[in-house]
Parts: C-alpha cells; sequence; structure tokens
C-alpha cells in the first residue's frame, strides 16, 4: 500500500537540463517538490507502483520519446497523471495521448503561471483519489478480517434483519449472534451498525464483493 505521508512531488522528464533547471525553479518558487530525470529510461528503471506524484514528460527526446515511456508505464499500470510538454509541430502526437490516459498536453513557449496552476490542479484531484483509493483498501481489508460466519451475519444485519430473525435462520441462539456482531464492530472499527450501514451503502465500497468472498 502506499504511504499517504509521502510528499507528491512533480517529475520532471526532459533530456534539457536547461529546461528541467528552469520548470525546478518555477515550482520551487511554489513551493511544489521536485524531481528531474535526463531520459525517459533513467525515469523508467526508478519507476515503481507506489511513487507518488505527477509527471511532466517532453514528447522529443533522445532515446525513448515521452510516447515512448508514456506507452511501457500504461503496460505497467501506472495510476501517476501524465501531462506532456509539446512543440507545436507535436500536437497531433499529443492529442493521440490524451485519448490513450494522458491528462492534459501544454505546448511550448508556455506561461509559467498556467502551468504551474494546471499542474497543481492535476496533483489536487490525483491526491484526492489516491486517498480515497487508500481508504477503500483499509475497509476492504477489514472486511477481509471478519471470519466467514461474521460476513454472513454482517450480511443479514444489513439486509434489515434484527439478530433473532438472524439467529432463527442461522439455528444458533441469539447469543451468538450478538457476538458476532459485537466483533464485527471491532474488526471493523465502527461504533454501531447504523455507522456499518452508513459507510457500506454510501461510500461505494465493494462490499458484496468481500463478503461473498
Amino acid at each position: 500500500m502506499t504511504d499517504a505521508r509521502s510528499p507528491a512531488i512533480v517529475h520532471i522528464i526532459d533530456d534539457d537540463q536547461a529546461i528541467r533547471d528552469a520548470l525546478a525553479w518555477l515550482f520551487k518558487t511554489r513551493k511544489v517538490p521536485t524531481e528531474q530525470w535526463d531520459s525517459g529510461e533513467s525515469f523508467l528503471q526508478a519507476w515503481h507502483p507506489e511513487l507518488n506524484g505527477c509527471l511532466l514528460l517532453d514528447i522529443r527526446m533522445e532515446g525513448l520519446s515521452g510516447l515512448e515511456v508514456f506507452d511501457q508505464l500504461c503496460e505497467k499500470g501506472a495510476t501517476q497523471p501524465v501531462i506532456f510538454l509539446t512543440g507545436h509541430g507535436d500536437l497531433p502526437m499529443a492529442v493521440a495521448s490524451l485519448k490513450r490516459g494522458a491528462v492534459d498536453f501544454i505546448e511550448k513557449p508556455f506561461n509559467d503561471n498556467e502551468l504551474v496552476d494546471r499542474v497543481l490542479e492535476v496533483l489536487h484531484t490525483y491526491q484526492l483519489n489516491r486517498d480515497e483509493q487508500q481508504r477503500q483498501q483499509q475497509w476492504n481489508d477489514k472486511l477481509a478480517s471478519l471470519s466467514s460466519r461474521e460476513k454472513q451475519v454482517l450480511q443479514l444485519a444489513l439486509q434489515g434483519m434484527l439478530n433473532k430473525q438472524i439467529a432463527e435462520m442461522l439455528d444458533v441462539s441469539m447469543r451468538t449472534i450478538e457476538v458476532h456482531r459485537a466483533r464485527i464492530l471491532e474488526k471493523t472499527g465502527t461504533k454501531n451498525l447504523l455507522e456499518l450501514a452508513r459507510i457500506c451503502g454510501n461510500e461505494s465500497f465493494l462490499i458484496e464483493d468481500n463478503l461473498e468472498s
């Protein structure tokens, strides 16, 4: 799982050192951390799924082009948002990249403030999505920790059945159901069934898949 405390970084991937330095300085003035990569190959070698941040990727580079780097990232299942830096002649390629999942392209020469504002917007959306994914994974892990019987009791309880009705259906004592429900609340970190139902019903967590597994 990714570390929620790790900072979101703008990864500047460009074979022109002058452009890398200028962009790094520009983001520094807005207190945005950056990391520079002088080639697509060096970035791909260091890339890992938990990498936190946004990619500012030049289309035309020596060695692997930005589009080739993007294709390899897609094959790896990368989720980090990619913004292409393009020259005028690269526009058709940049537009095509959007159809393949890039979030945007910015044409050179670019307006400094507009570029930073767009990157910050992308980072904000990315962080919100990342936090939600982590929260969903944490919840799924809690559901996975339930025993088969606890999952069964939870599913019936969420259907509105009372302890007595669940006990009769499962042919166990009502006290046994009470113990199961107490353990369910403890394992999921919820205070009561109402809170549990709210999480399961209103926050789009994959509860059915977890309960049926």
